[in-house]
């Protein structure tokens, strides 16, 4: 990296079909200096995310992306220069930097990270990922011993790891995933007592077999029609943990689907609700606690998927959105 140079990613357009790497360009822009209650932070880690394509539609909880901006994106970074109260260099913060080497963010914007190796666990277990996992499983879902547990997008960052987390509170786990490679780890090296390949074409079929005895959480990371064949197969009073919807994100969403709407919701008196991580934040520490014991203790894997170069963000986010991953997906600026 060259240290006079702030290399950025801007989107030069919004897509409209699928995202190629011809709506990303990489150019050289000025070191940003730090205004007063700011901290001028060196990218270390970038986090990709499916939201990260969602930001491009609109609005979501965030401001949409615009075309010709640095694209936005979280990222553990550390702390060159402070103009802000509690922050010093040396210090590692998780922030929207966006997608370059450098950026001034206020530090009120920011959140002080520990110092613990490996600093990659800062985005995936103990970072948005894992806490998510947390909190939409176990304050949405609300699962209970013996009950079923079903996971979209299994293999994937927060998927791997509510699998895990329903697993350790005694629950049934079947994991939705793409590719007999992904559902063959999801068994035998998280431990998930069954897996359903959506890719084979048979994904109603499968999942009834997988679960029996229905479904009484459902996590959903992905919307459309997986979504709907897990709310005709959920039990009565069973709980639906809406994360995102991955299939609606890039290209054409599916014709149809979820059908059922809201009448399965009411005849099986389920709850579905939506969440976002940041509303959980005072509740952090104790969430950590756990994650923290669980992956020392061996019960909880944790599996990532790191890519170099800043110049191969584009790429990486492409992939991560047709399903190359396992666990969580970053980039090493």
């Amino acid at each position: 990296m060259n240290d006079t140079i702030n290399r950025q990613i801007l989107l030069v357009e919004k897509p409209t079909g699928k995202l190629g790497p011809e709506h990303f360009r990489l150019v050289n822009g000025a070191i940003p200096e730090p205004k007063d209650g700011e901290a001028l932070l060196k990218t270390r880690y970038i986090s990709l995310d499916a939201a990260n394509r969602a930001w491009m539609h609109g609005a979501t909880y965030r401001s949409a992306v615009e075309a010709n901006t640095v694209m936005a994106g979280g990222s553990i970074a550390e702390v060159v220069s402070s103009k802000a109260l509690g922050l010093k260099a040396g210090d590692l913060v998780f922030g929207d930097t966006g997608w370059q080497d450098y950026a001034a963010l206020p530090a009120k914007h920011l959140s002080k990270m520990p110092k613990l190796e490996p600093m990659t666990h800062l985005l995936s277990v103990y970072g948005v990922a894992g806490l998510t996992a947390y909190f939409g499983l176990l304050d949405v879902g609300k699962p209970k011993e013996g009950e079923t547990v079903v996971v979209s997008a299994a293999a994937g960052s927060v998927g791997s790891i509510v699998g895990q987390i329903a697993k350790i509170k005694g629950c049934r786990v079947v994991g939705i995933a793409g590719g007999r490679d992904k559902c063959h780890w999801l068994t035998s090296e998280l431990g998930f007592d069954a897996a359903v390949d959506y890719k084979d074409g048979a994904t109603y079929k499968a999942l009834r077999a997988a679960a029996a005895k229905g479904i009484d959480v459902y996590f959903d990371n992905v919307g459309g029609d997986i979504l709907e064949a897990c709310l005709s197969q959920m039990n009565n009073r069973g709980r639906i943990a809406c994360c995102g919807a991955i299939s609606q994100y890039d290209g054409v969403p599916s014709a149809h689907g979820p059908r059922g709407v809201p009448g399965l919701i009411v005849v099986k008196r389920l709850i579905m609700q939506g969440f976002i991580v940041m509303d959980y934040m005072d509740q952090r520490d104790a969430a950590l606690a756990d994650l923290q014991s669980w992956v020392a203790s061996g019960r909880l894997k944790v599996q990532e998927d790191v890519i170099d170069g800043l110049e191969n963000t584009p790429k990486a986010l492409i992939g991560l959105l047709a399903g190359e991953n396992r666990g969580k997906r970053m980039v090493r600026v």
